[in-house]
């Protein structure tokens, strides 16, 4: 609710996946909404990815109870056995920039990303 009340198309399609790019883009810089609550935000949107991908694609959340930072370390088992960790992206994002795109990263897990490998 919150991405959507702030202008980020979220609707758990792949291209809600853009919109988290945009979403990072936009407000990362000093001022952004990120730099108001870092920690909350890079957890809210990997929840939001990883739960992006269990729609698209099946599957489940991984976590461990006994890992400090448990958080951070979630993942995402795909339906195909393919595991994902979305908050870690999102942090890899942060710190990357596009080339460690959202979208590109939950794309690749789809099945349309398989053939067109064999286009390269």
């Amino acid at each position: 609710m919150a991405l959507n009340s702030s202008g980020y198309k979220a609707d758990y399609t792949l291209e809600s996946m853009k919109e988290i790019d945009r979403f990072i883009d936009e407000q990362s810089v000093e001022n952004g909404i990120i730099s108001l609550n870092r920690g909350k935000i890079i957890f809210a949107l990997g929840c939001y990815v990883g739960e992006t991908v269990i729609r698209l694609y099946g599957g489940k959340w991984h976590t461990d109870d006994n890992d400090p930072q448990g958080e951070v370390n979630a993942s995402v088992e795909t339906g195909s056995g393919v595991f994902i960790c979305p908050m870690q992206r999102v942090m890899k994002r942060l710190m990357n920039g596009s080339e460690d795109g959202i979208y590109v990263y939950v794309y690749a897990l789809s099945p349309n990303a398989e053939k067109l490998k064999g286009l390269n």
